[in-house]
């Protein structure tokens, strides 16, 4: 037999038993969409925690206060409080020739009222170098003017909800809205930019930091961001900001320091080997759906006895044999994968239209190591039917016994 008559008898034994084929391509179609739909659901998520890390800004450094202890044993100073930051301390890291911006930042919240409508919000204190650090747009107006970091200023940023909630259609920029006890001028709105790491920034107000820090009465800062020049500049501002710092402190190493590159380093380890478990517990599907290939087929074996002593009769070889039924379980399981792959696709498509902001998409590898697998499952657990099939005596199976 050659290849086209191969083909056509497989296509005929497939169509001829069509609950049977059905059942076979469900079972491999279900296996596969599993894994092309859960590893795209782990990607997913590795790119939204990559974007959002990417969208704080390039060769960036986070300054937080107090020290992460990784040695055995208590912690010095367990019970104490962390020595905290100060905008002195910020603009000392100016020094470093490796640094190009930073970006000092004063957190809280306070309510923000104009006329008569009034809401709490975050207020985030800061410098004009927050701007270009963190990547931020402009809706209307301009960011935060230059000036003395030191010295407080009557300005306000506002994110485009909280402009909309409190002046509606009215023009904002110029006006003076409360903040806590304080008036500030509004001489910008922040374009949407949606969440960034848990922060909706639609929903805040930016003022200078000496500001926040006279509204908050506190002296410390929340963090201190920094940019470096380049990428290969952050481990040489790292270690100068970490020297400056310690220099400031009487000696004491009391800050942590965390690199941008760092925790996406870190990030991407923990989801990839999560998206490779993921799509490994789906894989066990198709090792299922390969089980009921093998006992289907076992059973057309049995159904098919006239037919294959037929065949045997007319001088078909076992070898001749065997590979009509492998062929007829690669058949299915590569139809079965293909439709499993619309199946998958198609339920991508559904998530991404119901999260938008969600980055949903397969990768290549799962898509090919799904299609792969569920053929040579086919393949593995077509092996038994086939040779039982090639091993029939032609009389005894023309007898139907």
């Amino acid at each position: 037999m050659i290849v086209e008559d191969v083909l056509r008898y497989s296509f005929n034994a497939l169509v001829g038993y069509r609950r049977r084929t059905y059942l076979m391509l469900l079972a491999m179609a279900i296996g596969v969409a599993a894994v092309v739909m859960l590893t795209s659901l782990g990607e997913g998520a590795r790119l939204y925690v990559t974007n959002q890390f990417s969208s704080l800004g390039t060769h960036l450094l986070i300054v937080l206060p107090g020290r992460n202890e990784t040695s055995g044993g208590a912690p010095p100073g367990l019970g104490e409080t962390p020595r905290d930051l100060t905008l002195q301390d910020a603009l000392s890291l100016t020094r470093s020739t490796a640094v190009r911006r930073i970006a000092p930042i004063a957190v809280g919240a306070a309510p923000v009222s104009w006329q008569h409508r009034e809401r709490e919000v975050s207020i985030l204190g800061s410098t004009p170098e927050l701007y270009p650090i963190r990547h931020l747009e402009m809706a209307q107006g301009q960011f935060l003017p230059p000036g003395d970091p030191e010295r407080g200023a009557p300005y306000a940023v506002l994110g485009a909800k909280l402009r909309h909630e409190l002046f509606g259609s009215h023009q904002a920029l110029g006006e003076w809205i409360r903040i806590g006890d304080s008036r500030f001028r509004v001489v910008g709105i922040l374009a949407e930019q949606g969440q960034s790491l848990g922060v909706d920034m639609g929903d805040v107000a930016i003022i200078p930091v000496a500001s926040a820090q006279s509204l908050f009465n506190t002296n410390s800062l929340f963090r201190i961001l920094i940019q470096a020049k380049s990428r290969e500049d952050i481990s040489r501002a790292k270690h100068a900001v970490e020297s400056i710092l310690q220099e400031r402190h009487e000696g004491e190493r009391d800050v942590t320091v965390i690199t941008q590159d760092a925790v996406l380093a870190t990030f991407d380890r923990i989801l990839r080997a999560l998206t490779m478990t993921v799509g490994g517990i789906a894989a066990i599907s198709l090792a299922v759906a390969g089980i009921l290939i093998m006992n289907v087929m076992l059973v057309a074996v049995s159904q098919r006895t006239a037919e294959i002593g037929l065949l045997k009769a007319l001088g078909a070889p076992q070898r001749q044999v065997a590979t009509l039924f492998l062929t007829e379980a690669a058949a299915l399981s590569l139809l079965g994968a293909l439709v499993g792959l619309l199946f998958g696709l198609a339920g991508n498509a559904v998530i991404g239209h119901l999260f938008p902001s969600f980055p949903i998409e397969a990768p290549l590898w799962s898509v090919a190591a799904a299609l792969g697998v569920a053929l040579l499952t086919g393949l593995v657990f077509g092996v038994l039917p086939a040779r039982r099939a090639a091993r029939l005596d032609p009389v005894q199976a023309l007898s139907r016994r």
